[in-house]
């Protein structure tokens, strides 16, 4: 058992956990090799998120796996990344199935590759009957297309008169989104050191507690997860109130 592991409040836990899995060209740079080479290596990164989340019981993880803006990167780094999400899907395929997990991918799934996206959509299927938890990847994602397309949709709908101006509100607008069957992010974890949010999840992250690590995704641990929901239950979640009124609910 993890000693941090123990330190965790199952009484206190988020509902949404989203991660920004950054730092892999520069974890294969300092080991004197190509970007690609951490994509290769991250794997097992991705698997101790997944099973940290799946041990404590947390029902949704989000991955930023692939970025809208990602297709601008260097054509055989893109190609990696696509021929690696495939070989990963079809290996670990079984894995998600066997625990429990209903698995959900959201972005623009046209931009992909036929092969990716029948794979992708063959998980999926494969997956939803799944209720022991949800791993959603962000793929072909980017969260200021999503808003504009939740603004032109429901500018669609005014004009076509299914929706009143008057009715738009946040909870309509959130049914526009790719996360619409989701619940707001509560964690934000970026890895690399950097500290910024990079198109992610923007306005799912409203309210959400954001932590930025000093650690590069390859090297990412479950213990390192574990610490994160330490420091997430140390905070005081005031949603635009006072400390005093948060102790009085």
């Amino acid at each position: 058992m993890s000693l941090i592991k123990e330190k965790i409040n199952s009484e206190n836990l988020p509902k949404h956990v989203a991660i920004i899995m950054d730092g892999n060209g520069r974890w294969a740079k300092s080991r004197g090799e190509e970007r690609t080479f951490g994509h290769k290596n991250a794997i097992s990164a991705v698997r101790n998120a997944i099973n940290a989340c799946n041990e404590i019981n947390i029902p949704y993880l989000t991955l930023y796996t692939f970025s809208s803006e990602n297709w601008k990167r260097p054509k055989h780094e893109v190609n990696t990344l696509m021929t690696l999400l495939t070989e990963t899907l079809l290996l670990e395929a079984d894995e998600i199935f066997n625990k429990g997990l209903r698995m959900h991918v959201i972005g623009n799934l046209d931009n992909l590759p036929p092969l990716v996206k029948d794979q992708l959509l063959k998980v999926v299927d494969l997956t939803k009957e799944n209720t022991k938890g949800n791993l959603v990847l962000a793929i072909s994602y980017g969260s200021q297309n999503e808003i504009l397309n939740a603004v032109k949709n429901i500018s669609k709908d005014v004009k076509d008169g299914k929706v009143e101006i008057d009715d738009i509100n946040e909870n309509l607008f959130e049914d526009y989104l790719y996360t619409k069957d989701f619940p707001p992010v509560d964690l934000l974890i970026r890895t690399s050191g950097e500290i910024r949010i990079s198109n992610f999840l923007l306005w799912q992250i409203a309210y959400a507690e954001l932590q930025f690590l000093d650690v590069l995704w390859p090297d990412f641990t479950k213990d390192i997860f574990f610490q994160c929901i330490v420091n997430y239950q140390n905070k005081e979640r005031r949603y635009g109130l006072t400390g005093d009124q948060v102790q009085i609910q």
